[in-house]
């Protein structure tokens, strides 16, 4: 505690961190292992701060206030953060990466090794529309691919000797919609002014939707693995990727993710309908682990979420969902809803955490 407690102020000594192995799937192909015994990842998407700004527009001017977050992510019993690195943060053209970008990485690698927090680094993000490189969206589809590619091969070289790394999750919920789109329109329509959601293609052109995502995944599992064969692979699936009558991503996992480690799905379950966000979970175990990138009581209560998670414990390899900045003390000082429900749910995860130890 009193180490955490330096590091919140920033006057922590400079320490040599423990060393750790890299992450790797348990023999049981459903769960993670590492230094010889199991890994359960319970840890938050730190993707942006309480006012909703991204991490890469606040690391450079207020390093302290990352570190303390990640001091403050520790003591709530998080083992694992998931980092959204937006592309035209990392890119400053097709072929071209940006080498500020790729050393602030390093640091939080190394910021991330002193606290003991495994990082899992999600790419291509962009969520905020007014940061998308021109240059980007004036993309075709191969193009664009192959910007994917440039942002991955130097990302995977940069970090493949940083065992604090989990795993590379190639984008945030990508989808192929069936038809043809609007030139540049690239992205899903916006949720709380960020856009999550990313097209991989304006033209179906007759392919089979899953055959495209499929070419997308391989192509980049190939870039990556031919600069890093340490750190495993995933992509975070909308739990509408099933094929399912409906609405679907087209990312269908059995018959897309194949090349990957392992699978991300971002599922809210609802209240009243714990069966039905079940049967959704089950539906993406392919004899892969099954980790919930994204959660949160959004749509139940907290202790709802709390006793889901727990129910289905056996069928999930990890856990991950929101922390923005706040501290639980900050949040119950607050008078809004929103704060409210955010500190109801981080005490009912830190319970969790504690449970699982």
């Amino acid at each position: 505690m009193i180490t955490l407690l330096l590091l919140l102020m920033g006057q922590a000594q400079p320490f040599t961190p423990k060393p750790v192995d890299f992450i790797r799937i348990a023999a049981d192909k459903s769960s993670f292992e590492t230094d010889g015994k199991l890994w359960r990842p319970m840890g938050f998407n730190y993707d942006h701060d309480d006012a909703g700004v991204l991490l890469e527009d606040y690391w450079d001017r207020d390093w302290d206030r990352v570190r303390g977050d990640f001091a403050e992510m520790k003591a709530l019993g998080a083992n694992a953060a998931r980092i959204h690195l937006q592309l035209g943060k990392f890119l400053e053209g097709p072929t071209t990466p940006n080498r500020a970008a790729m050393a602030k990485l390093r640091l939080l690698c190394q910021l991330a090794s002193q606290i003991g927090i495994r990082l899992n680094l999600t790419g291509l993000g962009c969520y905020h529309k007014k940061d998308v490189p021109q240059w980007y969206d004036a993309l075709d589809e191969k193009g664009r691919w192959d910007a994917h590619a440039t942002f991955w091969k130097t990302i995977a070289r940069e970090i493949k000797h940083e065992p604090i790394v989990f795993c590379l999750d190639l984008m945030n919920e990508p989808v192929v919609t069936g038809g043809k789109r609007q030139p540049g329109d690239w992205l899903g329509p916006p949720f709380a002014g960020k856009h999550f959601v990313q097209h991989i293609t304006l033209d179906q052109a007759n392919r089979p939707r899953f055959e495209i995502a499929k070419a997308w995944i391989d192509q980049l599992v190939k870039v990556i693995r031919a600069e890093n064969n340490k750190h495993l692979l995933t992509v975070g699936l909308v739990d509408w990727s099933l094929d399912r009558p409906g609405l679907t991503s087209g990312f269908i996992p059995e018959k897309c993710c194949q090349n990957l480690d392992f699978i991300s799905v971002h599922l809210y379950p609802k209240q009243g309908k714990m069966a039905e966000a079940r049967k959704t979970l089950l539906g993406f175990k392919m004899g892969k682990p099954v980790v919930l990138e994204e959660t949160f009581a959004l749509a139940c209560s907290a202790k709802d979420l709390g006793q889901f998670l727990q129910s289905n414990q056996a069928d999930l390899g990890g856990v991950f969902t929101f922390y923005w900045g706040k501290p639980i003390e900050q949040l119950k000082a607050s008078k809004t809803i929103g704060d409210a429900i955010l500190s109801e749910w981080l005490t009912e995860f830190r319970a969790l955490t504690l449970n699982q130890k």
